[in-house]
């Protein structure tokens, strides 16, 4: 499981000092620090991201807007970002609109308004119609990630991570290789929002992901997955079986 990784870009070191303090305190991962539009550019490029926060002011010029603009050009690999300037030009205001920020936050920065737009950029840029809540964590699914809540942190769980999902009542029980997280959601809904080339419906409280499975024993109804966690594998599933090649 990953913390979530954040690119900042910011050519004034004691504002990306703070930056980083707060972004690791509240358990977020710094993927690097860039101070100009090169470095922005080949980090974003080179290193894992999954929100930028960018100071729209890069040594005097508005750069961090041109490198939204490069960023944004290609869909496939866009990521949200939130901008962050102390400029009040309303002109500058309008360019960088048009490159579909998620926040626009004026220095000096508040905390407790980063922290929020980080959230709400994950939310909105991640989500689509696939976010649901409960009363302790909020979750959004991407294609290969989970973004979960807890506390006042977000957790990244990549689902090649997830051994199996198991529900109890409402909830689900996501397992993973060190962590065990709960949330409010039924596991029809969850299976279809997951690639099911992939993660496999065994009985109607299990899901499991076929790359972790150790062993199958359809003689006793059994699935033995990494991590020696034993599943169900109940008479309506064993026709998953037959998704797999099998030498005699």
């Amino acid at each position: 499981m990953d913390r979530i990784n954040v690119l900042i870009v910011e050519d004034t070191v004691d504002e990306s000092n703070k930056l980083v303090k707060l972004l690791e305190d509240n358990n977020y991962k710094i993927s690097g620090v860039a101070s100009t539009f090169r470095e922005a550019l080949a980090l974003f490029y080179k290193v894992e991201v999954d929100i930028l926060i960018v100071d729209i002011f890069l040594n005097g010029i508005p750069e961090g807007i041109t490198f939204a603009e490069t960023i944004t050009t290609i869909p496939e690999s866009a990521k949200p970002f939130v901008f962050l300037t102390s400029s009040k030009d309303r002109q500058i205001f309008e360019r960088a609109k048009l490159t579909k920020p998620y926040s626009f936050l004026l220095k000096p920065f508040n905390e407790l308004e980063v922290l929020y737009a980080i959230e709400m950029a994950i939310e909105k840029f991640y989500k689509q119609s696939d976010v649901f809540f409960s009363d302790e964590e909020d979750t959004i699914i991407s294609n290969d990630s989970l973004f979960i809540k807890k506390g006042k942190s977000l957790k990244k769980v990549l689902l090649s991570d997830i051994i199996y999902i198991e529900v109890e009542e409402k909830y689900c029980n996501i397992i993973t290789e060190k962590e065990k997280f709960v949330i409010l959601i039924s596991l029809t809904k969850i299976l279809n929002l997951l690639d099911t080339n992939f993660f496999y419906r065994t009985h109607r409280n299990y899901i499991v992901n076929s790359n972790k499975i150790i062993e199958i024993i359809p003689s006793d109804n059994l699935i033995i997955l990494q991590g020696k966690h034993h599943i169900t594998l109940s008479e309506r599933y064993k026709q998953i079986i037959k998704k797999f090649r099998t030498l005699k």
